[in-house]
């Protein structure tokens, strides 16, 4: 792994040349030295040093967004080379969008982590923007989201069908059984929905199209277990995943409302940027295919 690249980002993710020493187990006259020659190379400056702190400029900025890049990859590198001569264990890391990751992934990663205790996984939980500029940036090896991908870069894999209804508070009336009627009391009701880059904003927006309404009254929340909140407290309702709600349906929290059309499918994809894979990643993918 190249040295200086890692010892430039520790200093840019520390903010200070002790702790990144300190991190990296050297003494702080090394730690400088390093990125005095490293700066050499680049042709310019890349931090503005003070008494009180250390922070990139424009220059290390660009620097620092394409070294996390590289040393992803020579940590992906060194990961699939040792693979070849182990079984199923190291590090995984997993990104999920918010539905998959709260409410469906943590039972797969305690099964994973019960047949394989040597697999090291750990879970980044975004949105499906995030999630999917995370794999492109080399920072997680796998993903799991719903919605549409634009990232060419990335290998997107069909996983299972997602049931998607619109939930309100117990209280809530029954919509009229006319469908204008029904639609025109859906268009005037209060909607709380995830912000942009969601897969469940998509589902939503798609939804509105598809029922040909625009509500006019929305509130944003940037959780799915917010908008559960919301929609338990009576702020209004929510198109959300079966998945999401079924402690809530089970214990009759929260209800679902019928409406013609209705339930909304979409899918969770699987997402790779890479055609190798480690066993690790091989078994996870298995038992994730398993699960549906």
């Amino acid at each position: 792994m190249d040295q200086q690249l890692l010892v430039f980002a520790t200093v840019a993710e520390k903010s200070n040349f002790s702790r990144a020493a300190e991190e990296l187990h050297m003494t702080q006259p090394a730690v400088s030295q390093y990125i005095r020659t490293f700066e050499q190379q680049i042709g310019t400056r890349l931090m503005e040093r003070t008494n009180k702190y250390v922070r990139l400029n424009k220059a290390g900025e660009i620097v620092y967004h394409h070294a996390k890049e590289i040393l992803g990859l020579y940590s992906r590198m060194q990961y699939l080379v040792d693979d070849l001569m182990h079984k199923a264990e190291g590090r995984l890391s997993i990104g999920a969008s918010y539905t998959f990751g709260e409410y469906v992934l943590p039972g797969i990663i305690a099964a994973l982590e019960q047949r394989f205790p040597n697999i090291e996984a750990t879970a980044t939980i975004g949105n499906t923007e995030k999630i999917a500029g995370m794999l492109s940036a080399q920072q997680l090896d796998v993903g799991i989201v719903e919605g549409g991908i634009k990232d060419v870069q990335l290998q997107e894999e069909y996983l299972a069908d997602d049931t998607m209804v619109i939930t309100a508070p117990v209280g809530h009336p029954e919509l009229p059984a006319n469908n204008q009627d029904c639609l025109h009391a859906l268009e005037n009701q209060r909607w709380i929905i995830r912000e942009s880059g969601s897969g469940t904003r998509e589902a939503t927006e798609k939804l509105f199209k598809q029922l040909g309404i625009s509500p006019s009254k929305c509130i944003t929340f940037s959780s799915t277990q917010s908008i559960k909140e919301a929609v338990e407290a009576g702020l209004g309702i929510s198109l959300l995943s079966k998945w999401a709600l079924k402690k809530e349906l089970s214990r009759g929290e929260m209800r679902v409302l019928q409406v013609p059309g209705l339930p909304f499918k979409r899918e969770f994809s699987v997402l790779t940027n890479s055609p190798f894979r480690t066993k690790a990643m091989d078994v996870f993918l298995e038992l994730l295919h398993q699960s549906f």
